[in-house]
């Protein structure tokens, strides 16, 4: 098991609001610098462009600073895997993250167990695993459906129990049903607060042990350490009203202090 950092918790500083975006080797030098012992570039589109050469550089960067690499994507369509895999393997990654859905498929649990059962070997050839996030979009009995349909081991679940509020289903519930299915757990802290007026409320992140994440119970359901499970730290810090400087201060800021929290865990 290892401690790592994702690229969603760069969110803002590497958007198009960020004067200069951080790049690839900052985000790989920050997360070392912190403590962190694993990088996932996750849903970072611009690592699919990336030539042989390239990703040697990114992968020899990794090595220098003692970062092992993780991958994610979204879709489970044949090409799309293919890619990854392919990255995977140039990148020496053993776990690629994805979600069912993409903004134009949206497979039901039969074709996505089909599709899986033809992709999944390959991975499996490579000593790639891949991890199906847990998300608002897809129901996480369905999301088991699949990943019991294909029965393979490696095909599991990205535990991430604050997407799936959206769907109305409890952080503590949607752990306990993934619990022995997890591969890959994305750490990030949650919180509900009142909107001006009290006229509704913002479904928000906050800094890590803060907010409604049961993380000693999480843990304590999938037990990472024994299983070499990964923690990713991810956030959902929303943009402040301060403007670009400010929000990417309190972006560092909760990074930092949800990477420490998890060192101390141990």
């Amino acid at each position: 098991m290892a401690y790592g950092i994702s690229t969603y918790a760069y969110f803002w500083r590497i958007s198009d609001r960020a004067p200069e975006p951080l790049s690839l080797t900052d985000m790989l030098r920050d997360t070392a610098e912190l403590g962190g012992q694993v990088f996932q570039i996750c849903d970072y589109a611009p690592i699919e462009s990336y030539d042989a050469a390239r990703l040697a550089d990114v992968r020899a960067t990794a090595r220098d600073l003692g970062l092992r690499l993780e991958l994610g994507t979204r879709g489970i369509r044949a090409e799309r895997l293919d890619t990854y895999l392919r990255l995977a393997r140039e990148l020496d990654v053993t776990l690629v993250r994805s979600m069912l859905n993409t903004a134009d498929h949206r497979p039901g649990t039969a074709e996505a167990v089909v599709l899986l059962k033809q992709a999944v070997p390959r991975y499996a050839d490579a000593g790639v695993t891949l991890g199906l996030e847990t998300y608002e979009q897809v129901a996480t009995d369905d999301l088991l459906t699949v990943v019991r349909g294909v029965d393979s081991p490696h095909l599991g679940v990205v535990l991430d129990p604050g997407n799936s509020v959206a769907r109305l289903e409890r952080p503590v519930d949607v752990v306990a049903a993934t619990a022995p299915y997890v591969v890959n757990i994305h750490v990030k802290d949650f919180a509900f607060t009142r909107r001006d007026g009290w006229v509704g409320f913002t479904y928000a992140g906050c800094p890590l042990g803060e907010g409604l994440l049961d993380y000693a119970g999480m843990i304590a359901a999938v037990r990472p350490g024994e299983r070499g499970i990964n923690q990713i730290v991810e956030h959902w810090l929303p943009w402040q009203d301060a403007g670009f400087d400010a929000t990417a201060r309190l972006e560092h800021q909760w990074t930092q202090h949800s990477i420490n929290t998890l060192l101390r865990s141990e």
